[in-house]
């Protein structure tokens, strides 16, 4: 008996062999490029060179006063180049890369982990070309990619299973990370945690999951700090530096009680340098401090900040990194799907909280402890992976559909691979 639900033609249809049709593939409609990221860096830039031409006497060269300040004006010019180049290219183009990177970026950590240059006790990095590369500063970056694409994929169809096994496989991406950053120091694990904490949440995972992982997050940190401070073999951790530094911050005597000597003199500069800067500060140029600091330029440069702009330009600074966070946010929240607006507020989020661990670490508010202020601080590697960020963020706010026309939603949809076209949930 016939089906009364099958259809049969009165005349039979010829088959005919499928025919494939190559569908055109679709190219992002770039728009206007993004004038307040693009202030932000400028601004940063400008205060760069004059900030680390005042914080460079240490560095002057006879014959030569202007030798640290053109090296790293050339760094920023080589910074300028990848943005400028990066902004170009649809953040679609660069997802094939993204592999790449972090893999390299796990390969030069544990190289310098092996055979790399020994920097105030730890092996910090290798050079290449000239040029000192500090693989902790790729591995950041790296973290924010591997959470971007990992948060992308795992938000197709709100299947909760699926994002429950991103957030596994975050975590586990964070801890392998974290632990290489670890033998550097702990406040770059802390970071990397808060990055991807932070990520998590406006990935918009569920309050118990992120509790969960903030729970193994402390297990794990603690556990780690306890074995590096209890071990016996001063060859393999640098214990002895922290337990001093973390017994100075606990210290109950008032800084300027107390005495300058070998171990604290940083930081008591780095004090007098901001308590010399006033309200006002003394002008560029003028800073008594930056003869007598160790690493003015570096970790320390954002003490010469307030002493030559004073609590005013401080507060200007903190305020175009915070300016840097929100307008990224913004940007986020008008992707339409999840992997460009991951990308862009984890780029602002590394930048950023950067810039916070640095400040925090320079006012006493963290121990001490290693970080350089993006773009401000001399250095190659932080430089370029600042601009590698910038560039990204560019690319986003150029190429990522922001608007609803349904032309403009399709094209973007069909130029990203079919995994990653999860629909972005923070979406105002």
């Amino acid at each position: 008996m016939q089906d009364p639900f099958t259809f049969t033609p009165p005349h039979p249809i010829e088959e005919r062999p499928e025919e494939t049709v190559q569908q055109p593939k679709a190219e992002p409609h770039p728009g206007q490029q993004d004038k307040y990221f693009w202030a932000i860096y400028l601004m940063l830039v400008v205060i760069s060179i004059i900030e680390l031409y005042s914080a460079s006497s240490r560095e002057v060269v006879a014959g030569n006063v202007y030798l640290p300040i053109i090296r790293h004006s050339v760094m920023l010019a080589a910074g300028f180049v990848i943005i400028f180049l990066l902004s170009r290219i649809p953040y679609q183009k660069l997802i094939k890369f993204i592999p790449i990177f972090v893999v390299a970026s796990i390969v030069m950590m544990i190289y310098v982990l092996v055979a790399g240059d020994i920097i105030n006790g730890a092996r910090r990095s290798f050079s290449f070309a000239g040029i000192a590369i500090q693989p902790s500063e790729f591995l950041k970056l790296s973290a924010v990619l591997v959470i971007a694409l990992v948060m992308s994929r795992t938000q197709l169809g709100k299947n909760e299973e699926l994002r429950t096994r991103g957030v596994k496989i975050v975590a586990a991406m964070v801890l392998l990370m974290g632990g290489l950053l670890f033998t550097q120091g702990l406040t770059n694990t802390i970071l990397l945690m808060a990055i991807s904490f932070s990520m998590m949440i406006v990935g918009g995972i569920q309050i118990k999951k992120l509790i969960a992982v903030l729970i193994v997050y402390g297990v794990v940190a603690g556990s780690a700090f306890l074995l590096k401070e209890y071990n016996a073999d001063m060859r393999v951790g640098r214990q002895s530096t922290w337990t001093e530094r973390m017994n100075r911050y606990s210290d109950s005597i008032p800084k300027y009680e107390q005495p300058i000597i070998a171990e604290n003199r940083q930081e008591m500069y780095a004090y007098m340098a901001q308590a010399n800067g006033g309200i006002f500060g003394v002008m560029p140029g003028n800073s008594r401090e930056t003869s007598r600091l160790p690493l003015a330029f570096s970790d320390y440069i954002y003490s010469i900040v307030v002493e030559d702009l004073g609590l005013a330009g401080g507060l200007f600074l903190l305020g175009i990194y915070l300016s840097l966070l929100a307008h990224a946010g913004h940007v986020a929240s008008q992707c339409r799907r999840a992997l460009p607006a991951m990308l862009v507020i984890g780029c602002a989020l590394m930048v950023t909280y950067q810039a916070l661990f640095h400040m925090a670490i320079v006012t006493g508010v963290f121990p001490v402890s290693g970080q350089p202020l993006p773009l401000i601080s001399k250095g190659g590697s932080s430089i370029l992976i600042t601009s590698i960020a910038f560039g990204i963020m560019l690319s986003v706010s150029r190429f990522a559909v922001q608007n609803d026309k349904r032309q403009d939603i399709k094209d973007e949809m069909n130029s990203l691979p079919e995994e990653m076209r999860a629909e972005n949930a923070t979406r105002l």
